[in-house]
């Protein structure tokens, strides 16, 4: 997906300049340009930090544009919508809702992906269980290495960021109320 081009149609639809919503957000008016331009690639962290001056979230950011779906029980694996990149994929269950309460997620980090250097931070709270590979899960400054059947929970408040330190790629099954991503 080309997120500079999706940024620059979601800013525009909202009726904002580049040097709005980069004071919105909190970051330079250059940022918001060079995402645009596709000229850098935004971490998960700085991403979200972007869309907070819209405020939106990542799963608004990405289903944007889709047509309105009739809500339904199941989905198929190539129906689930990625909110990450080509180094982690987030691929979101329930987008046919108009109204979640939770956001559930399979996640896939490739050898070495992070969340990017920002640690994370927003309201609720998120757990999840590792089933391949190995993540570094990082919260409040302390870290800890799981592997398949370990799992985590904790107040999203905290600050937090996740690391693929294994040599494959790990998948991570996860939730967090409200839906924030």
């Amino acid at each position: 997906m080309d997120v500079g081009a999706r940024l620059r149609m979601v800013r525009d639809r909202y009726g904002l300049s580049q040097r709005e919503l980069a004071k919105r957000a909190g970051v330079t008016n250059g940022t918001i340009s060079l995402i645009e331009q596709n000229r850098v690639s935004p971490s998960i962290s700085s991403l979200k930090k972007v869309l907070e001056g819209l405020p939106m979230t990542l799963a608004d950011f990405f289903t944007f544009d889709a047509e309105p779906q009739t809500p339904k029980v199941f989905y198929q694996a190539e129906e689930l919508p990625n909110l990450g990149n080509d180094q982690i994929r987030f691929l979101l269950v329930g987008t046919a809702h108009d109204h979640r309460d939770i956001a559930i997620l399979r996640e896939h980090y490739q050898p070495g992906a992070d969340t990017g250097p920002d640690m994370l931070a927003h309201e609720g709270q998120e757990g999840g269980v590792v089933i391949s590979g190995q993540i570094e899960v990082t919260v409040n400054g302390e870290s800890q290495i799981l592997g398949p059947g370990d799992a985590y929970y904790f107040d999203s408040r905290l600050p937090h960021r996740f690391r693929n330190v294994g040599e494959g790629t790990c998948e991570v099954v996860s939730a967090s109320s409200p839906p924030t991503f």
